[in-house]
């Protein structure tokens, strides 16, 4: 069963050694990713703006392995304050509120202070 290496091009992937996603069969396996705008690779500051650009990035790294956003089976969400939940909340049910991907949300520290948001994802090729 081939293995496939998915890249974001974040200078992240290369200095830590890992892949934005994993595709092995029929499934992905999307690492945690966080808010940098993919263009600028510049952090907003605002936790919703975060979200919508890990999103992308998540949505991109998805397609690139053969998959779509529809194909997440599981979701899991880290912010750095219980009170961004509020804020996310609609963000996320924007992109999975039809999916309805098994989920969970962690309060943690990130690896960097201007981090708030962070997403991993897994999904499974439907037939």
């Amino acid at each position: 069963m081939a293995r496939t290496l998915i890249s974001s091009g974040s200078p992240f992937e290369k200095t830590v050694g890992y892949s934005r996603a994993v595709v092995q069969g029929d499934w992905c396996f999307v690492a945690g990713t966080t808010g940098y705008d993919p263009e600028t690779r510049e952090m907003p500051e605002d936790v919703k703006a975060q979200a919508r650009n890990a999103l992308a990035v998540v949505e991109k790294a998805l397609a690139e392995g053969g998959f779509a956003l529809a194909d997440v089976v599981r979701a899991t969400y880290y912010i750095t304050d219980m009170s961004y939940w509020d804020e996310v909340g609609p963000v996320l049910g924007a992109v999975f509120g039809d999916i309805r991907p098994a989920a969970s949300c962690i309060v943690c520290g990130l690896v960097k202070p201007e981090m708030k948001f962070e997403v991993e994802v897994t999904a499974l090729r439907r037939a």
